[in-house]
């Protein structure tokens, strides 16, 4: 008896930056092989001073497009030919499913979208867009973002499916944005791959110091993300000066890279804290940046779900963060870390000097963060859940 065809995915992704957006769909492109999904995944250009997760695409064999005139920024003329290139790579691959992520590749992608259902009826393709937080907040001036509110509410009419990192996004999208109805949203949590965090143990902790030559006994608090104004690492830096203050031991780490990198060491050497704020760059062994850890922080302004804190607290590190976005839906209570409002630097570096006085409360929330991090956020609950979504969709 001859097998049936697999069912033919086409995953759009703007870029393959660092972050949630593009470990997801690297990690989708293979994981569902098994579920009977055959992947084409077309990524874009990175933007200046991007890290890079395309390395994700050699280490499990995708199948890949690079399409250049996909990019961030807003460029008519090259958005109207990336428009065109993702038309045409439809008809070449005709797929059952397209499935955008992140904002330019699901605006440009479901446009393509359109025109290819319209001059091809016969083989329609089903639309899902996973909104992995929005750019709605945050990023750019008023006028501008109410002309991307406008474009996602009439993009949400061309789309079989909308998926959201989170309760709090899918609320945020419905509620405060009025894009899309109830029905077309579907609430799918992040999966990553939290095996190599999940294993750092006391070993691996004092290992993990010894490479980043960081004596033991140092208080180590650490922020891992962009360094990019959405991420407010001068509310990092506010927060580092008050903990110094009373912890003239403590060290500070900052991993990743970005446009602002010059300006923040230049605040960290004005605030006298070149010896104690460390940059280290975009990094790959991020097992290790957890394992030097005590306490994780994340000072956004606005958050998906972020991937980092989950990464953190898989690693057994305890989590304080400013209440953003989809924070909330991983630090779900007190028992799982800590949460403060935005731009307080004055809470964050309370909350830190808490965990790092009582050790007891510190090690009671690493381990609870540990086993939520793993059971709600592993990777084969994600391919799961994505291949139910797909089933369901094409059914209709």
């Amino acid at each position: 008896m001859t097998a049936p065809a697999p069912t033919r995915v086409l995953r759009v992704i703007t870029r393959l930056n660092i972050g949630g957006p593009a470990i997801q769909a690297t990690r989708l492109s293979t994981s569902l092989d098994a579920e009977g999904f055959d992947t084409l995944l077309i990524h874009g250009r990175l933007g200046e001073g991007e890290g890079d997760m395309s390395y994700l695409l050699a280490d499990r064999g995708s199948r890949t497009q690079y399409l250049d005139l996909l990019q961030r920024p807003i460029a008519p003329w090259a958005d109207a030919r990336a428009t065109v290139a993702l038309y045409q790579a439809m008809r070449r691959f005709r797929p059952h499913v397209l499935h955008t992520h992140m904002a330019k590749a699901g605006l440009l992608g479901r446009v393509a979208a359109v025109a290819f259902n319209l001059t091809h009826p016969s083989s329609r393709v089903r639309v899902i867009h996973t909104y992995h937080g929005h750019v709605l907040e945050g990023y750019f001036s008023g006028p501008t973002t109410q002309l991307f509110v406008a474009l996602e509410r009439l993009l949400a009419r061309a789309t079989d499916r909308l998926i959201a990192v989170s309760a709090r996004v899918r609320e945020d999208l419905l509620h405060r944005y009025r894009i899309g109805s109830p029905p077309m949203f579907t609430v799918v949590p992040l999966g990553l791959d939290l095996d190599a965090f999940a294993a750092i143990d006391e070993g691996t902790r004092a290992e993990a110091r010894r490479a980043l030559d960081i004596a033991g006994g140092i208080p180590v608090i650490t922020t891992v993300g962009r360094l990019t104004a959405i991420k407010n690492h001068p509310l990092f830096l506010d927060m580092a000066q008050r903990i110094a203050r009373t912890r003239p031991d403590a060290v500070f780490l900052i991993a990743g890279g970005g446009e602002l990198r010059d300006q923040l060491e230049a605040e960290a050497r004005r605030r006298g804290l070149a010896e104690r704020v460390r940059f280290l760059g975009w990094r790959r062994d991020l097992a290790t940046v957890y394992g030097a850890t005590d306490v994780f922080v994340i000072t956004s302004k606005n958050e998906g779900t972020p991937v980092a804190l989950i990464e953190a607290m898989a690693s057994g590190v305890p989590g304080v963060s400013t209440d953003v976005g989809g924070v909330r839906d991983v630090i779900a209570d007190a028992t799982l870390g800590r949460v403060v409002r935005p731009d307080d630097a004055e809470a964050l570096a309370r909350e830190v000097t808490g965990l790092l006085d009582n050790r007891a409360a510190r090690e009671a929330i690493a381990s609870a963060a540990r086993q939520a991090a793993v059971s709600r956020f592993g990777v084969r609950r994600l391919s799961a859940d994505i291949a139910a979504l797909y089933r369901e969709v094409l059914a209709r």
